[in-house]
């Protein structure tokens, strides 16, 4: 196998001296939401009205808020509703069905998330954290390192932006409704795990409490941090778990995805059937199709005797991923006949697999290709 183009070492822990995002509503229960209202001098329920127009309504400027007193409206919009993500550009593709938003943080820090509209389903894919710690050698962001980790608000917030985007009609198709969310932007969800599950929580909530989505349509992906997937299995919220494998042998997964010197295929893996164990949820295991280096058919046949020895009841999904092109790398998708094979034989061996629809690669907004760069 090719060396990684850099030899990054693997970063569980944001840098030390980051300052913290502003308070934001999304990082507030309800309980916390009525002693803000306290240090306000405002009642309770205004504080209710404010998160029913950004949960509900999905509206954020204070203006299109009448039923707050015009006198404090803005003072407490502001202490509220901080700006936490500053459109620095967008892109789209795909006939504008796909959308892909630059965001600078508060410090400066730059994210993207990635709007994507299907025929039956709208998703957005959205960044945990500024860069990753990772460090894998094929995806553009792990080789950018770790910058910092994101609060629960600025990873809500991407997704009421979508969400907004869409009631609104600015993606192409019409007014719509977002659907589904997918922790598969830049950042290792599971390294920022506290922020990531009062994000989902907040996504699942009800409103005014939350945006009310369905927990099934939400998946968090990680590349194999085995403590916190067994930690998610007992949080008691269905969320789709996904695991980035890449690879069914440790000898070529420890060069593939760093993490597995840490914890093993098997130990990945194992972790993952607990989750669907215990959350009778199908854990889906994504596998990037690299040319000539994880894509033969003897570790199709690997994989598959894998996932199967722990029963072929349901439990897992594969989802095979074309690999998409990143500045400088040597590595490219496979061969189309080799994926083929690779589908042929997962299924002779009885585990469901399909190929994903790539979208958003000619504007860097597909898996793996997200760097936050290229600025204006």
């Amino acid at each position: 196998m090719s060396e990684s183009p850099k030899n990054l070492p693997l970063v569980f822990e944001q840098p030390r001296g980051r300052k913290k995002p502003p308070r934001h509503l999304a990082d507030l229960s309800a309980e916390e939401r009525t002693a803000v209202a306290e240090t306000l001098g405002e009642p309770a329920f205004r504080v209710k009205q404010v998160a029913n127009h950004y949960y509900a309504r999905l509206e954020r400027d204070p203006a299109n808020m009448t039923d707050l007193p015009a006198t404090s409206r803005d003072r407490i919009v502001a202490e509220l509703l901080p700006t936490l993500l500053n459109p620095v550009r967008t892109l789209e593709a795909d006939k504008g069905t796909t959308r892909k938003t630059l965001w600078r943080l508060f410090d400066g820090a730059l994210v993207e998330s990635v709007l994507m509209r299907y025929a039956d389903r709208a998703t957005i894919c959205v960044s945990s954290q500024a860069g990753c710690g990772m460090a894998c050698p094929f995806c553009a962001t792990g080789q950018g390192g770790l910058e910092r980790n994101m609060s629960a608000a600025e990873i809500v917030d991407q997704v009421v932006d979508g969400a907004h985007a869409m009631a609104s009609g600015k993606v192409a198709g019409g007014p719509g409704r977002l659907s589904n969310v997918v922790f598969m932007g830049m950042g290792e969800p599971m390294a920022n795990y506290k922020a990531v599950i009062g994000a989902v929580r907040r996504m699942v909530a009800p409103a005014p409490d939350g945006l009310g989505m369905s927990a099934r349509n939400i998946t968090v992906s990680t590349v194999g941090l085995v403590p916190r997937m067994r930690q998610l299995a007992d949080e008691g919220i269905p969320v789709t778990l996904a695991l980035s494998l890449h690879a069914p042998d440790d000898e070529l997964r420890n060069e593939l995805v760093p993490i597995n010197t840490r914890w093993s295929v098997h130990e990945a893996v194992e972790a993952a059937w607990d989750y669907a164990r215990k959350t009778k949820r199908r854990v889906s295991i994504e596998y990037a199709m690299i040319k000539d280096i994880n894509d033969q058919a003897w570790r199709a046949d690997l994989l598959g005797d894998v996932l199967q020895s722990y029963g072929d009841w349901g439990w897992v999904h594969v989802n095979l991923i074309p690999l998409n092109p990143t500045p400088g790398s040597k590595w490219t998708a496979s061969r189309p006949e080799d994926e083929r094979e690779f589908v042929r034989r997962l299924i002779a061996k009885g585990v469901p697999t399909t190929v994903r629809d790539t979208r958003g690669s000619d504007i860097d907004g597909a898996c793996g290709q997200l760097a936050a760069a290229d600025l204006v």
